[in-house]
């Protein structure tokens, strides 16, 4: 956000294009005011005095909640089978343009 300005029609038209969306004059007027007012939100959470606050990275107090890696086999040779190319014990797909 620039200043307080906000984000101008013309930085969501950029937005939209690089992100490959076409967005009617109507969702350009509408996403610019959404966007604004949550721009403004944060401003007003910037304002907050965090001085002496430790930082925390989850408000709940979890350590890994997860399993433990474990080294496993992926794919089996007889997967390999199925597959129409492979290169080696690599699966061959085509190239992504």
């Amino acid at each position: 956000m620039k200043g307080k300005e906000g984000i101008s029609r013309k930085e969501i038209e950029h937005i939209a294009w690089l992100a490959r969306v076409e967005l009617s004059k109507k969702e350009l007027e509408v996403f610019s005011k959404q966007l604004n007012e949550i721009l403004a939100y944060f401003a007003k959470i910037d304002e907050v005095d965090t001085e002496g606050i430790p930082p925390s990275h989850h408000v709940l107090d979890f350590s890994n909640v997860f399993r433990e890696d474990e080294v496993e086999s992926s794919m089996s040779e007889e997967s390999l089978r199925n597959v129409p190319q492979t290169k080696g014990r690599f699966v061959r797909a085509p190239r992504m343009t």
